[in-house]
């Protein structure tokens, strides 16, 4: 099925019900409330986060489905608000192993000076690019828009997988500035950090290695070519160094699986040797993580068998369908855990982990699965000074039992 263009006509319907042949102002009140709201959240996505000017191309990627087609369509009035030319296209909804549609990876070659995802998932693996990559300066990414954003910086982006009206409302009219000192704070004693040891009550006890990382500050701060990042935006996040992770990680918030988020009932455990997961314990979720991954690691080696990817890269991505390619640090003070990780991940009082392919680009996969760890306690262990001139202490505490400290 090829991406649908929406070309801007004004088909809306009034938000408003009706018992009968009477509608009463009660009922017409609440929806055009929440419509207002819904369009004044568009505006600070487009005017404060992504800074659109006029005369831009703005690239809007969405799915038929009235959750986040509604965002879609507000995003896009929004943008036409700013004086910038966007283009609105819709594709079936893509789960983690789905490719996108040929016509909104064309899209991107087009070179759009921003890209907005709002995806009922996922958008959607670029086939040409896992087959053969695209290369900027020695580097190889897999998909198109990766290229742009991180290749040759000529855009910038946000994406929201699996966001609601609801969410998208409360979550994104927030202090940015506050959030950006935060984010920044975490960010400095991050990417100072030699390695970083997570504890948490429910019996998660990690260490991952960070030289030569550098964690990057997902502050809604999307003004500048090559800076993307989520909306609801909101956290510090970091790539471990490859094979370095050692220890125990407990899920007890909720988790990303390949049919989507869930909220975690019986904690799922996870013990990590040498930077990969080696054992799944637990319940019904630990059976279903477990049953990604494994699809991941069939799925990868299918992909080369059949050309979908390089000659010797199935074995790759398989292996690094067990890789911890992420920690993060939820900073919105906004966000509340839902079961759905694009707002939970920013959470106050959490962490997350993520499974598969991490954002240094040197361990591909076909999942990056992220999982919540709540109240956690999380040390750095520094190897320079986090600011110039100063000596620094051997280890920095960036949350203590949930509670921010740096």
């Amino acid at each position: 099925m090829n991406g649908a263009v929406y070309d801007g006509g004004e088909n809306r319907l009034p938000f408003c019900r009706s018992i009968g042949h009477t509608v009463t102002m009660e009922m017409v009140q609440e929806p055009a409330a929440h419509n207002e709201a819904l369009h004044e959240a568009a505006r600070i996505a487009c005017s404060a986060a992504l800074k659109l000017r006029k005369g831009e191309q703005v690239l809007i990627i969405t799915n038929p489905k009235p959750s986040v087609e509604v965002i879609a369509r507000a995003l896009y009035s929004a943008a036409l608000d700013c004086g910038a030319s966007p283009v609105l296209m819709f594709q079936p909804v893509k789960t983690q192993f789905d490719f996108a549609e040929p016509a909104v990876i064309a899209a991107f070659q087009a070179r759009p000076q921003a890209v907005i995802s709002i995806s009922a998932e996922k958008l959607g693996k670029d086939r040409r690019g896992i087959a053969e990559p695209y290369k900027h300066e020695g580097i190889e990414y897999d998909h198109l828009f990766h290229l742009l954003m991180y290749g040759e910086k000529s855009c910038r982006a946000f994406w929201s997988p699996g966001v609601t009206p609801e969410s998208f409302i409360r979550t994104v009219p927030i202090d940015y500035a506050g959030l950006g000192r935060r984010c920044a704070a975490v960010s400095r004693v991050l990417s100072a950090a030699e390695s970083a040891r997570i504890t948490a009550p429910g019996g998660t006890d990690i260490t991952v290695g960070l030289r030569g990382r550098e964690a990057k500050p997902d502050d809604g701060d999307f003004s500048q070519p090559g800076r993307g990042g989520n909306l609801p935006a909101g956290e510090s996040f970091i790539s471990p160094e490859n094979g370095t992770a050692e220890g125990v990680i407990v899920f007890d918030g909720s988790i990303s699986l390949h049919k989507g988020d869930i909220i975690i009932r019986e904690p799922v455990r996870c013990e990590v040797r040498a930077g990969y997961v080696t054992n799944i314990s637990g319940g019904n979720e630990a059976r279903a993580l477990l049953e990604t991954i494994t699809a991941a690691e069939r799925d990868a080696l299918e992909y080369e068998k059949t050309g979908r990817l390089p000659k010797g890269q199935g074995a790759v991505y398989a292996k690094n369908a067990r890789n911890i390619g992420e920690l993060g640090i939820g900073l919105n003070p906004k966000a509340q855990i839902t079961g759905g990780m694009l707002e939970d991940e920013k959470a106050f009082r959490t962490c997350h982990f993520a499974i598969g392919h991490n954002y240094d680009n040197d361990a591909p996969s076909l999942i990056h699965l992220d999982g919540l760890v709540r109240e956690p306690t999380i040390t750095a262990r520094l190897a320079d000074p986090v600011s110039p001139g100063k000596a620094a202490p051997s280890l920095v505490v960036i949350e203590r039992d949930g509670e921010l400290v740096v």
